[in-house]
């Protein structure tokens, strides 16, 4: 079942606009195959904490302002709708000084992040300030995926030249560079410590890897089309991945009970036993898979190039627990925080979806420009966007 629900759109750069008296920034509400209602929000000065007064036309009113967020309430005949908006808490334009797109990103609870942009440029840099430590040099082309390993000080990122390399955070060197796909990696995962790690590209193929030898440990080729993203979580017990039909090699580790979920550009989105190799499910989607996550032990969420977020449960994967379309445009990626989750959309729109499944929380900043990846680290989420800015928001800032 699709549900059909309704979202507040509000100007990107309220928080700078309505520090001014007098000025005023747009907003919007928009359900689904509906015209969108316009309105605006006036500012009328500013308290004596530095909080700006503001008030709304039409059906929109302001509940709650501080300097970094805004509540807002819509109603119409049907019901009433609440977003909270939340500013930037800091924009780093300095990682990426060519203003190129970033187009992948990860952070580190220690205090890194590691980005790459349009150019094929890989940085570590402090997540404090936006400084840049380290320049990554060696990949060909764009990177288009790059994370951290647990430890925190080792770098997986993988590109257009079909090279995964491992990378010290701390030296810039390149310690790995491991070679086998035969297109663009797309997305990784890394296996527990990261003695193992997976890889998805265009290919069609998903590799699991022993990363100390830098060999291929095997390869899930019947997915059916370039493979855009990947997962891996350990599922409910009910959940049968099967059993090895081969002794695995002692070089593969802690893929046991753990399941691997993949999207394709094909449009679906499949699960495998890790360690069995077996497919689990394979289920159509409405376009094109551009991102997946597990969730916990029952849920997954996976989202498509023409805007549609699918809630699925692993106990019963024929019927989705939730499906619906909020965005205007495709769903980029996931981050999973407490018992929700972030998604960015092309549209500049990046928002948390709760535990119901109920959008409550929008981060503001980017203006209708690809948000590629959010990331959190469970105090502060990270933003990665076309136009060339990693953006830093606080979860206690957003009540989250």
């Amino acid at each position: 079942m699709v549900s059909r629900s309704g979202r507040i759109i509000l100007q990107a750069d309220w928080n700078y606009v309505l520090k001014e008296n007098g000025e005023k920034v747009w907003i919007s509400f928009k359900t689904l195959n509906n015209p969108i209602i316009h309105g605006e929000l006036h500012s009328d000065g500013v308290s004596s904490h530095g909080v700006p007064l503001v008030t709304g036309s039409e059906s929109f009113n302001v509940q709650h302002i501080t300097k970094n967020t805004i509540t807002v309430t819509y109603k119409d005949g049907i019901g009433e709708y609440t977003r909270k908006f939340v500013a930037p808490q800091q924009e780093y334009s300095a990682i990426h000084n060519s203003r190129k797109s970033v187009a992948s990103l990860d952070v580190t609870p220690g205090g890194l992040g590691v980005s790459a942009d349009s150019e094929g440029k890989l940085k570590v840099w402090e997540t404090s300030n936006g400084i840049v430590r380290r320049d990554l040099k060696g990949h060909l082309g764009d990177v288009y995926t790059c994370k951290f390993f647990p430890s925190g000080v080792v770098v997986l990122s993988g590109g257009a030249d079909m090279q995964l390399k491992v990378w010290s955070a701390e030296t810039g060197q390149c310690a790995a560079n491991i070679i086998g796909h035969k297109a663009a990696i797309l997305d990784t995962v890394i296996i527990e410590r990261g003695r193992n790690i997976l890889s998805c590209s265009k290919d069609g193929t998903v590799k699991l890897w022993d990363v100390g030898q830098q060999s291929c440990l095997y390869t899930y080729e019947e997915c059916g089309g370039n493979v855009n993203c990947c997962s891996i979580g350990v599922p409910n017990r009910n959940v049968d991945l099967g059993q090895p039909e081969t002794i695995t090699s002692d070089r593969e580790v802690q893929t046991e009970g753990k399941l691997l979920l993949i999207g394709t550009e094909t449009g679906s989105i499949q699960g495998y036993g890790l360690q069995s190799r077996r497919k689990v499910f394979d289920l159509p989607c409405h376009g094109a898979v551009n991102c997946c996550c597990i969730l916990s032990e029952n849920a997954a969420v996976c989202g498509t190039q023409d805007g549609y977020i699918t809630v699925l449960d692993l106990r019963n994967i024929r019927v989705p627990l939730k499906e619906w379309k909020e965005s205007r445009s495709a769903i980029l990626s996931f981050s999973t925080h407490n018992n929700g989750f972030f998604v960015s959309t092309g549209d500049g729109s990046c928002f948390f979806v709760n535990e119901l499944c109920n959008t409550t929380t929008e981060l503001t900043g980017a203006d209708c420009d690809h948000i590629y990846k959010v990331v959190c680290d469970n105090t502060h989420v990270y933003t990665g966007c076309r136009d060339g800015l990693v953006r830093k928001y606080s979860c206690s800032q957003a009540g989250l």
